[in-house]
């Protein structure tokens, strides 16, 4: 007798557009991981902006139809595919590139883009991490090369990148100064790292930038 195959619940997406198009089914079969794969199940997923661009069909790469959403996913491996050494049944990980879409139960991924998730951290915050915190690394360690003692401003600090931003060039013994539009924004980027926070709502807030840093150069 042939083995019924595993079936899962995951978000749907036939046709692109606004939020209605994403349908929560229940018969979607549960991937199965090959060669340099794993299967991951999900805890936490994380959404972002990109996604909604995708959905609607303006980005400029479009999934072929119908597919998954979902990228950032955090959760615990279920199984591993072929030559996956790395990684064993009950590792807790998280990845930012998900083959079959992460709004779903279960995701493939490929190995080399999964890692460790530590444990003071819980799943809500592995899901967090990867687009939001590698984008911010590539353009603040690999692009812009910042070095201690350097300053660095990051406009629009209180959302997910700028945080993470904010965060990792504290970490790297910068002067940071963040911009956000609100309050509550304000205190959100100042509790994550910025010395400084201005209002970029303000119309004379660049003046008050210069005024701050004196001759000191912004990267």
């Amino acid at each position: 007798m042939a083995t019924r195959q595993k079936l899962m619940r995951a978000v749907r997406v036939f046709e692109f557009g606004g939020p209605e198009v994403l349908k929560l089914q229940s018969d979607i079969a549960v991937p199965i991981p090959k060669d340099h794969q794993v299967l991951i199940k999900v805890h936490a997923c994380g959404v972002n902006p990109v996604e909604t661009y995708i959905r609607s069909g303006t980005y400029s790469k479009k999934p072929l139809l119908p597919y998954t959403p979902g990228s950032d996913v955090a959760g615990v491996i279920e199984a591993v595919g072929d030559n996956a050494s790395a990684f064993k049944k009950g590792d807790r990980v998280f990845t930012s590139s998900t083959i079959s879409g992460g709004y779903a139960e279960y995701a493939l991924a490929a190995d080399h883009t999964v890692y460790k998730l530590p444990e003071k951290l819980d799943f809500k915050q592995g899901a967090a991490i990867g687009i939001p915190y590698f984008t911010a690394c590539r353009a603040l360690i690999h692009s812009a090369r910042v070095k201690a003692g350097e300053s660095v401003l990051v406009h629009g600090a209180s959302g997910g990148v700028g945080l993470a931003a904010c965060q990792i060039a504290r970490a790297y013994g910068l002067k940071v100064l963040g911009t956000a539009g609100t309050e509550e924004g304000q205190k959100i980027v100042l509790q994550n790292g910025a010395h400084e926070v201005f209002n970029h709502r303000e119309v004379n807030y660049i003046d008050k930038i210069k005024k701050y840093v004196g001759e000191k150069e912004l990267m």
